[in-house]
């Protein structure tokens, strides 16, 4: 019956989130609409946080509450931001297919009958943007058919739900149907934060540590610091939710969030849709952040009904107390925002945090010289593919068709998810944006990870792209690395490209109508949610079936797409002695230059094959180019992977060197795999990137970083090393001995190293995966 009473109580809720309704935690409430029996267990996250109070005795901020609510072991474990290792339970695990792959192979070598975490598998990588949305995904269909298939057959063998092609990017499809607030999940991709729109801790890992959690083995992350990020003030105009992060980005830069989860709160939460919050945290993977996520509040209440699952939005109310920072919370590193004031944004070229407001970006083109022609304007991808972005953009559209003129640039539509692509087909936004000169590409990353096949400027040649991507370092979207490209909001995408020029401020500046009248664009409107509820589309979703024990994996010997994975070696026990460095990089290694996207996607689940990308795109500061080496044992220069290859052949084990932040970018493990496979011994460099040192040391590779970094300069590319692995222990520094090329004196060098005692046994044993095996034998 509803009473005054209890529409007070309502009130409240919706308010404070801080009552707890009458409600018991210990609920039966599905996590998500596409499985049966797995359930949110409030119950026992409120449960870990009161014994890890009881400890504690201090304030929690929202991070540390999922976190410590997911504990192995809430009484025993050792909690200290920033220095413990938190063994940790996950609610759930998504891959990508391109990752799936790998990650799976894995699994299967771990001999068991089904995932023990609840595990979907996306299609979204493998689809390259040509000619147009349905024609690139019946190529890709052709194309991959061998990987599909090998993923259609594992998924229904090891109970994984599964995501067909053409169902959309992943993160989009997480966020519409498995992300719930205060849950945990992990997933093989980098960008998996965008869950955190929904209030969940979604982190992005290699496929290693899937496996681990797929498995039923506690993972493992170090505890991180919280960087807490206060919004105030209204956003309005131009203003999105992307320049949040745009901002954040400048202000942090590529490497400043490593270490930490970013923790968005204050009042200017609350006017946020659920999916601008997702669009922030996505893109907090570019300033390296281990997650970030936003505090439960009624718009994702909202967002959760408007994707049938008011069940999850009902129960979370119940458990919404524990949904946000305790008053009194402290952060490691405090930034405030205030919405009002925040002026749009454009980061790029070449690095997602090189942040400039538009009212300083003519200028700063005109200083640095990027070219001033606009090629191409993209909105879209995991980011920005929302409802609300795409009627967003389609309100700047027809405002210029009502005006008669139309883009100038090339422009094309990716949208997020089936869903999103017949939502915004039955509301006329898609016919909108067609009109206006857009290009609909499938429901896949596309571009946004190298997968277009772009004809319209040659490699080599210089030009800017302007994307509401996440993701823009040199050669990312189309692989000529003369493309200039950058990051903002779909708003400032759409109005650019109308002008077809860098160097309009559609918030200052006009344009001429089809009479040659000047017009000023309106500002951008658009709803957060469809006000008719969201349009499915095609069922693209294939369930595990319920007789799993007849399905046979597909998997040729003779491919050359897909290979069965044997165990690395374990080690030998000893010093490794008189080693070449097979390279030494200068400047920015990123996994896209370790381990390369667009083309050898397709090797992604055959490890010799993909291993002939191998540090091709790292720069070598002997030479100053990119995939030439000298092999030390011929004197010959060649390809990076062919003199590694060749020292294989020979028995000689190599390191590399090289410089900050090494291994930014993707979680892919083939950037760690690969080393391994090839011979490689240590990755020692002035810093690394968190996803990256982790996924080399589940591949028994040792991920050292120089004590005093300014000792990378003492060592020449050619020099000879001794690298004393008998010294690995828990916090001691290991010694490089460093033989100088040109006859001068040998010299020792301290490297630094994070192996706790768990993953010294992961070195010794070879691999993570030898690991397990060997527990389970």
């Amino acid at each position: 019956m509803f009473t005054a009473r209890s529409a007070a109580r309502k009130l409240l809720g919706r308010r404070g989130l801080a009552t707890v309704s009458d409600a018991p935690l210990n609920r039966k409430v599905e996590m998500t609409n596409w499985e049966k029996g797995h359930h949110i267990n409030y119950q026992k996250m409120s449960e870990n946080l009161s014994i890890v109070r009881s400890r504690l005795n201090r304030p929690l901020t929202y991070a540390e509450k999922i976190l410590y609510s997911h504990l192995d072991d809430p009484h025993g474990q050792d909690i200290e931001r920033g220095k413990s290792y938190l063994k940790l339970r996950p609610d759930r695990v998504a891959c990508q297919d391109a990752t799936a792959q790998m990650a799976i192979l894995q699994f299967m070598s771990a001999g068991m009958p089904s995932v023990a975490t609840p595990t979907t598998v996306h299609c979204d990588h493998l689809i390259e943007a040509q000619i147009g949305g349905e024609k690139d995904l019946e190529r890709a269909q052709n194309i991959n058919k061998e990987v599909y298939d090998f993923l259609s057959t594992s998924c229904a063998k090891y109970n994984i739900g599964f995501w067909k092609p053409g169902s959309g990017i992943i993160h989009q499809i997480v966020l519409e149907n498995y992300a719930f607030p205060g849950g945990l999940m992990i997933g093989t991709d980098s960008h998996t934060p965008n869950a955190g729109g929904l209030g969940m801790a979604a982190i992005g890992v290699g496929g290693a540590d899937a496996v681990d959690v797929m498995a039923n083995l506690p993972w493992e992350l170090k505890a991180p610091k919280v960087t807490g990020v206060r919004l105030t003030g209204e956003m309005s105009g131009w203003t999105a939710p992307k320049d949040i992060i745009l901002k954040v980005a400048g202000i942090l830069t590529v490497k400043g969030g490593t270490g930490a989860i970013i923790e968005y709160h204050g009042p200017g939460t609350k006017s946020l849709s659920c999916t601008g919050m997702g669009t922030i945290c996505n893109m907090g993977a570019e300033i390296g952040a281990t997650t970030s996520l936003f505090p439960f509040n009624d718009r994702m209440y909202d967002y959760l009904v408007a994707t049938k699952r008011k069940d999850i939005g009902d129960f979370a109310r119940a458990y919404a107390q524990e949904l946000h920072e305790d008053e009194g919370a402290e952060y490691d590193q405090l930034i405030e925002i205030n919405l009002s004031e925040l002026e749009p944004h454009i980061n790029g070229p070449f690095t997602p945090d090189l942040a400039t407001p538009i009212g300083k970006f003519k200028e700063a083109v005109e200083t640095n010289k990027w070219p001033e022609e606009l090629k191409v304007g993209l909105i879209g991808s995991c980011t920005n593919s929302s409802y609300e972005d795409m009627s967003r953009a389609a309100s700047i559209a027809q405002d210029a068709l009502d005006h008669g003129v139309k883009a100038k640039s090339m422009f094309t539509v990716t949208p997020g998810s089936e869903q999103i692509r017949a939502t915004i087909e039955r509301d006329g936004q898609m016919k909108t944006l067609e009109e206006f000169g857009g290009l609909v590409l499938a429901n896949a990353c596309g571009p946004c990870i190298g997968q277009w096949d772009r004809k319209d400027v040659k490699k080599g040649e210089p030009n800017s792209i302007i994307s509401s991507y996440n993701r823009n370092f040199t050669g990312r979207n189309d692989a000529n690395p003369a493309t200039h490209a950058f990051v903002t909001s779909p708003d400032l995408v759409v109005a650019m490209t109308l002008a077809g020029t860098l160097k309009f401020n559609p918030l200052t500046d006009t344009l001429k109508d089809k009479d040659g009248k000047d017009f000023k664009l309106t500002a951008p409107t658009g709803d957060a949610l469809p006000r008719n509820g969201y349009d499915p589309g095609t069922d693209t979703y294939q369930a595990p079936p319920s007789d799993r024990a007849t399905v046979q994996v597909a998997v040729s010997p003779t491919s050359d797409r897909l290979q069965v994975l044997q165990p690395f070696p374990s080690w030998d026990g000893k010093d490794k002695l008189d080693m070449p460095i097979l390279i030494k990089t200068k400047g920015k290694t990123t996994t896209d230059h370790i381990s390369m996207a667009g083309p050898w996607l397709k090797y992604r689940g055959h490890l010799d094959n993909i291993s002939n990308n191998m540090l091709i795109g790292a720069i070598n500061e002997a030479n100053g180019e990119a995939n030439k080496v000298k092999n030390e044992t011929t004197g010959e220069w060649g390809a990076v992977p062919a003199t590694a290859r060749d020292y294989k052949k020979k028995g000689v084990e190599w390191v590399v060197v090289g410089d900050w932040n090494y291994g930014e970018g993707s979680s892919r493990e083939h950037a760690a795999l690969e080393p391994r496979h090839l011979g490689g011994i240590a990755i020692i460099t002035r810093s690394f990137a968190r996803i990256h040192e982790t996924n080399l040391k589940k591949q028994g590779v040792l991920p050292l970083t120089f004590s005093d970094p300014a000792d990378y300069d003492k060592i020449k590319p050619d020099d000879r090393v001794d690298l004393l692995c008998t010294q690995i222990a828990v916090g001691k520094p290991m010694t490089l001995r460093v033989h100088p090329a040109d006859g001068g004196k040998t010299f020792d060098v301290s490297l630094s190293h994070t192996f706790n005692e768990s993953q010294i046994e992961w070195f010794k044993n070879g691999s993570a995966l030898n690991t397990m095996a060997k527990a389970h034998s």
